[in-house]
């Protein structure tokens, strides 16, 4: 899944256990901080206001069929939209253990693991006090094939998984989703998804052990159709969760409230303890920096949504008075630089930008050590059962430092072989989309020099941060900035998400590749591929050919930090998600 990040643009984990780092011993560099005292729950009193501080000019989405920011994946879930299963609300490894949500249990699977079913617990309301229905969920599901809609923004496991005929809409399927379909069309959804009171069956194309998983995704969760504006939804969800929208205004802010009707007896996951909390839009990223540093006044209850400047990282994590307030650590995730085949369709090219860039460079200007090492996967180490070091590209120094001569050797082949795209890349330019923040004005800044120096010329394309996946969905550069973490342990929820036919997040254009079909055929094999043991050497076998092809450049596999205000409590990182576990949140004082 992608993810929100100050720092390195997008990115977020699922069903990972972060690592330790060692500690520098002087309190200056990076090491593994938990969080303190604003980590426990000591002090910790009902009520008050939390607010949530971003650069951002608003969410990507506030609809659960369209959210694929991991932050925003975890926010949204522990405070106003339900699945039938989520994950342990607690800190660490037991984080990632996934448990019983809306549903009474983990789910029933066939033996050839093609059908599950789901029984929904008693007493789940909805905000206006009416019950949540098997056909909420089902018609929440539906509405991830609505791409006039959706626009392909969410998760895409529900076209990929469920057993609906191949067809012609833009999804690849026979069913438009429910604002378009047919009766005869909405009879193929209700075929493959299907209600017997509150038991809820899905019948599946594929076999998926881990479905279960899948359905903890909030394109699973659950809309009354009563309810639904289609493209206006996500500007007012409605609320089966222990908060609900009270306003929300893009580039202002967003207030959630509790939601009176609520029904904690039929929630074993969410405990809230504020009454209100309140996300500031389109601040200053150094301004913020300023007042969490500060620690005054509603300050104190704040949070940060996007982590600390590059610049203030030795600040905050050189100074011992701050150790109860901040936290630092592996998250799990990997950023990448996406190349579009369609447009450089060069192989010598791609391998040229990837010798060109000086990789350390840009580390040091995203905080130097707090940011993580270099990556050598698209499947971050921490996904321990499918990951393994690839054999990166011949040249590529092991220093992060740019190799030109190599760089420039590879421009000369492409001159040779393909001189369209050598002439796009050193005349015209390649476009690169990247989010507009101060720090990517930094990181464009080595782009262009250390490319340049090999004859490649960049085009700088800054993207307002809350719309950058929202454009490059519709229009992609040649370079395009993000970062990917697993949606549950399984590389399934990696590689083919990111590079492969339907894949939810594949801005590559990889189609366009003549190395496409081998890739797609054994990705096709992998999916199918029931024992884990066979199935995990086809994933790395997959990541090495990705590698091979260059069809996005592997860049760290990261670290976050982040530092909350005085009085929050419950801020420790929730793994599945990257981030805090929001609707847990508390204040003391």
């Amino acid at each position: 899944m992608k993810m929100r990040s100050k720092v390195l643009a997008v990115v977020a984990l699922v069903g990972l256990v972060a690592g330790a780092c060692g500690g520098s011993g002087d309190g200056a560099q990076s090491g593994e901080e938990s969080g303190g005292l604003s980590a426990t729950f000591d002090g910790v009193k009902d009520g008050g206001t939390l607010y949530v501080l971003t650069n951002a000019e608003g969410a990507s989405t506030l609809d659960p069929q369209r959210v694929y920011t991991g932050a925003e994946l975890g926010a949204w879930g522990s405070t106003f939209t339900r699945t039938l299963t989520s994950y342990k609300p607690v800190a660490g490894k037991d984080g990632t253990s996934l448990v019983a949500d809306m549903a009474t249990d983990l789910g029933t699977a066939s033996d050839d693991l093609k059908t599950w079913s789901f029984t929904l617990r008693d007493g789940i309301t909805w905000q206006d006090g009416s019950e949540v229905t098997c056909a909420d969920v089902a018609y929440g599901v539906s509405r991830t094939f609505g791409s006039e809609v959706t626009a392909f923004d969410g998760p895409q496991y529900a076209v990929s998984y469920l057993d609906i005929p191949e067809g012609d809409y833009d999804n690849l399927t026979a069913y438009p989703g429910p604002w378009l379909a047919t009766e005869d069309e909405q009879a193929l959804f209700d075929e493959a998804v299907s209600c017997d009171g509150k038991t809820i069956t899905f019948k599946l194309k594929v076999p998926v052990a881990d479905f279960n998983f899948t359905v903890s995704l909030l394109a699973f969760a659950p809309v009354p159709e009563a309810q639904d504006t289609a493209d206006q939804y996500g500007l007012m969800p409605f609320s089966n969760g222990p908060f609900k929208v009270e306003t929300y205004e893009e580039g202002k802010e967003l207030v959630l409230v509790r939601n009176e009707s609520w029904n904690a007896d039929s929630d074993e996951v969410r405990s809230p303890k504020v009454d209100k909390i309140v996300w500031q839009f389109g601040l200053d990223e150094t301004v913020i920096d300023e007042r969490m540093l500060a620690d005054s006044g509603d300050d104190k209850n704040a949070i940060v949504y996007g982590g600390i400047l590059p610049e203030n990282l030795q600040t905050v994590f050189g100074d011992d008075t701050l150790k109860e307030r901040r936290t630092d650590g592996f998250d799990g995730f990997v950023t990448y630089t996406m190349l579009n085949v369609k447009t450089v369709s060069c192989l010598e090219v791609r391998q040229a930008i990837w010798l060109a860039i000086d990789r350390e460079a840009l580390r040091t200007a995203a905080g130097g050590p707090f940011t993580g090492e270099f990556a050598t996967s698209f499947v971050a180490p921490l996904l321990t059962t499918d990951y393994a070091p690839a054999k990166l590209l011949d040249g590529l120094n092991a220093d992060g430092k740019s190799n030109v001569e190599a760089a420039t050797a590879k421009m000369e082949e492409a001159k040779e072989k393909c001189p369209e795209v050598y002439a796009k890349a050193t005349e015209d330019g390649l476009r690169f989309d990247h989010p507009d923040t101060d720090t990517w004005k930094k990181y464009m800044a080595i782009w262009i020099d250390t490319l340049g120096a090999a004859g490649i010329k960049i085009i700088d394309n800054p993207i307002e941060s809350s719309k950058y996946y929202a454009t490059i969905n519709g229009d992609q550069g040649d370079l395009m900035r993000a970062g990917w973490a697993a949606d549950w342990a399984n590389a399934s929820t990696v590689l083919p998400e990111l590079f492969g036919k339907g894949g939810g997040f594949n801005y590559h254009n990889t189609e366009e590749d003549p190395a496409f079909a081998d890739f797609q055929a054994k990705v096709d094999e992998a999916k199918l591929e029931t024992d884990r043991t066979a199935q995990s050497k086809l994933w790395k076998e997959l990541n090495q050919y990705v590698i091979d092809q260059v069809w996005s450049i592997p860049g760290s596999a990261t670290k976050a930090q982040n530092i909350v205000g005085s009085n929050v409590r419950g801020a420790y990182q929730w793994l599945p998600f990257g981030w805090y576990n929001l609707g847990d949140l508390g204040l003391a004082g």
